[in-house]
């Protein structure tokens, strides 16, 4: 299990403290975007698709750091674009970490060597490494050369350095099912990260690259093939049992947008971080004044082949806490590679997709504007 016990215990508690307060809706992750500027353009990614007055953009220390008192979630996950070009970022981990909470720090890893003299090891921080698959499937997924040899070099310098160290892939249908494992092989032995988040990629309407993205039927096939591949390497993967069972077509489980919001430089982004189709003030609005039912599998077209993890996993592990003993038994024995697949959602009554995002992002840009621009003094 690549999920420290002390982490399973404090959030385990977290979760069972909001059902016994009869709580059905609650964030367990937090993602906190504090910028979308990176420096790599991922064909696949649809995160940097904006202006550079945009771009330019950054949460601040206290605007960081109010979005972790005001969501509460006992982790938190900084992605980006390059959270490491962050000039504050080492004081934003520090922040987090003094809360307890649990940080898992996103980065390409072209930085991270250069930067580590920002942290300190913790038992509450982990950087979240992405390297999606070996070298000449990582380094044709980033659309630059060299990368990942950087990034295994990173990996390196900062586990000798006592870091717990993740790595976070993103899978397309450009892997075999026996280059993925020999990938996980690598990460597991010649690595040795604590654990492997693993998810199929979600297909981001912008992303210059709309033609190598996983439907539901191919992500739940490539990953019972995988499963079959796995030799006597026990490999460790920073999710829950279920979620990886769920990957395999073996769980029917409902998105749970809410239980991962986002926090970016345009505010609390509706409704999850996949999917920006609207912006509020405060935390509280985001739960209480979104429409949960008009997202997800079933309910949305943009949401039908999703099965990332930022929808799916607080499902898992909802069902994790819930019924332990099912979640022990794949743990033990690893997800079911043959039989019959669960039930998939029907499609029928989903709504069409709104192409919202570019006139949502000049609006926000322009409010954004008109905020910084200074007032000038009344007569």
């Amino acid at each position: 299990m690549g999920i420290p016990l002390i982490q399973q215990i404090r959030v385990g508690s977290y979760i069972l403290g909001n059902k016994f307060r009869g709580i059905d809706r609650y964030p367990l992750v937090l993602m906190l975007e504090p910028l979308f500027r990176c420096n790599l353009a991922c064909p696949g990614c649809g995160k940097i698709d904006y202006e550079d007055s945009v771009l330019n953009k950054r949460l601040s220390l206290d605007e960081c750091l109010a979005a972790v008192d005001e969501c509460g979630a006992p982790i938190v996950s900084i992605p980006g674009g390059e959270p490491l070009l962050h000039k504050e970022i080492g004081a934003i981990v520090s922040g987090i970490v003094a809360r307890k909470k649990f940080v898992y720090l996103c980065t390409n890893g072209l930085l991270l060597e250069k930067k580590l003299n920002l942290f300190e090891p913790s038992d509450y921080l982990t950087f979240s490494v992405h390297l999606d698959g070996l070298e000449q499937h990582h380094d044709h997924a980033v659309n630059q050369p060299g990368t990942f040899k950087r990034a295994v070099a990173a990996i390196k310098v900062a586990r000798s350095r006592g870091f717990r160290i993740n790595v976070n892939c993103t899978l397309f249908d450009q892997m075999t099912a026996s280059e993925v494992a020999a990938y996980f092989d690598f990460c597991t032995n010649e690595l040795d990260v604590e654990g492997i988040t693993v998810s199929p990629g979600y297909a981001y309407e912008r992303a210059p690259d709309q033609e190598h993205f996983l439907n539901r039927t191919k992500t739940k096939q490539l990953f019972r093939d995988v499963f079959k591949h796995r030799g006597k390497t026990k490999w460790r993967f920073s999710q829950s049992s279920l979620f990886m069972d769920f990957l395999a077509g073996n769980q029917e489980y409902r998105c749970m947008p809410w239980g991962n919001p986002t926090r970016n430089v345009f505010g609390w982004q509706r409704p999850c971080y996949l999917l920006g189709e609207g912006n509020v003030d405060t935390f509280r609005q985001l739960m209480e004044e979104t429409d949960w039912d008009l997202y997800g599998t079933g309910n949305y077209e943009k949401c039908a082949d999703c099965m990332v993890h930022c929808g799916y996993e607080a499902t898992a592990v909802n069902d994790t806490v819930s019924r332990p003993w099912k979640a022990l038994k794949v743990a033990l024995r690893g997800p079911r590679t043959d039989g019959p697949i669960a039930p998939e959602i029907s499609l029928d009554a989903q709504r069409p997709a709104e192409f919202v995002f570019e006139g949502l992002v000049k609006t926000l840009s322009a409010q954004e504007e008109e905020r910084s621009r200074p007032k000038s003094n009344a007569a």
